[in-house]
């Protein structure tokens, strides 16, 4: 099921989140969020995936840059717990975000995808999102510079 996120929703959000930023590239960030940092980003727009009562993925969005320029621009962040891939939720969400961001006023949605995670440009790209520009050696993670594949949907 697909729901609107809520406070109580922290936690499990926190632990696919922070799992994703101890082990992975696909985000470039190296700081764990707390519980209290994803309650704070939960009350804008954010989504998840319930099964059985546990949150097994989430999907948010967030002005792509600061100014009221951009007001109609939004970026996201789609993460699935591990045992949820290949289910289909990860479609729902952004099918679900995509949706949720037209009827807030939204016009285009961008994707910034790790070029190390070439499974999230494929499935941007099986959801209508085109690849705008690859951003060479703009992240940086253990140890190494990682290129940014920005891809875009009009919404």
């Amino acid at each position: 099921m697909i729901r609107p996120a809520v406070a109580g929703d922290a936690p499990a959000i926190a632990q696919i989140w922070n799992a994703a930023i101890r082990d992975t590239t696909i985000t470039f960030n190296p700081d764990e969020k707390s519980v209290d940092d994803v309650a704070a980003l939960i009350e804008q727009a954010c989504l998840v995936w319930e099964v059985e009562g546990r949150v097994q993925g989430f999907a948010r969005y967030f002005q792509f840059r600061g100014g009221a320029g951009y007001r109609y621009t939004a970026e996201h962040t789609i993460m699935l717990h591990p045992d949820a891939h290949g289910q289909g939720a990860g479609r729902q969400l952004i099918k679900a975000l995509c949706d949720h961001a037209k009827n807030a006023g939204m016009h285009t949605l961008f994707a910034g995808c790790s070029a190390e995670n070439p499974g999230a440009v494929r499935f941007h790209a099986a959801l209508g999102f085109q690849t705008v520009a690859t951003l060479p050696e703009v992240g940086f993670k253990f140890g190494r510079w990682i290129d940014l594949v920005l891809m875009q949907k009009h919404l």
